[in-house]
This record gives structure tokens, C-alpha cells and sequence, in this order.
């Protein structure tokens, strides 16, 4: 019993650890989209480019359901945390609970 413990606490925590990884990856996403227009500089670029790629699996579905993007406010980046936060306190939480009960 203990090694399925284990091995649940081992998903949770690095499930964790990605989860808050990808979550700061869409903040720095969202705050280099408002600086990008005033950078001349290339690695600015290269960094919005490289965190878009990374984020724009996630954007683009959430984007899908959210049609206001043609009015000049993009929130998915605000819903895609806000679905973060809840798979890390649903989600990460249960089995961490679940590992510790066993």
C-alpha cells in the first residue's frame, strides 16, 4: 500500500510543480504582450515569441469560447490561471490527500 502512496504522492507533486511552472509561464506571457509594442529589442521578441509558442496551445482553446478577442480584451490568460489554480487546489490537493490516507 505504501508504494501506490508513493507513487500518488509522486504525481501530485509533480504535477504540481508543472502546473505552477505553466502558471508563470502565462504570466510572463501576459505581461511581455504589454511591453512588446514599446521593445526595439530582439531578445524581447525572441522571449515573446518562444513563451507564445508555449502558451498558445492553451490560449487559442480558451480564446475559441471567448470571442472577444476582436474587441481588444484577450482574458484568456486571466481564465487559463484561474484553471490552474483550480486544478491546484482540486485537482493536486485530492491526491495529495488521497496518497497521505493510504
Amino acid at each position: 500500500m505504501f508504494v501506490m502512496a508513493n507513487f500518488l504522492f509522486a504525481i501530485a507533486t509533480v504535477l504540481d510543480i508543472v502546473l505552477t511552472l505553466y502558471l508563470w509561464i502565462i504570466i510572463a506571457r501576459a505581461i511581455i504582450s504589454w511591453v512588446i509594442p514599446f521593445s526595439r529589442s530582439p531578445l524581447a521578441h525572441t522571449i515573446a515569441h518562444g513563451l507564445a509558442r508555449l502558451t498558445d496551445p492553451v490560449l487559442w482553446r480558451i480564446q475559441k469560447f471567448l470571442p472577444l478577442r476582436g474587441m481588444g480584451l484577450d482574458i484568456s490568460p486571466l481564465i487559463a490561471v484561474l484553471i490552474i489554480m483550480f486544478l491546484k487546489y482540486f485537482l493536486v490537493a485530492t491526491l495529495f490527500d488521497i496518497a497521505r490516507r493510504l
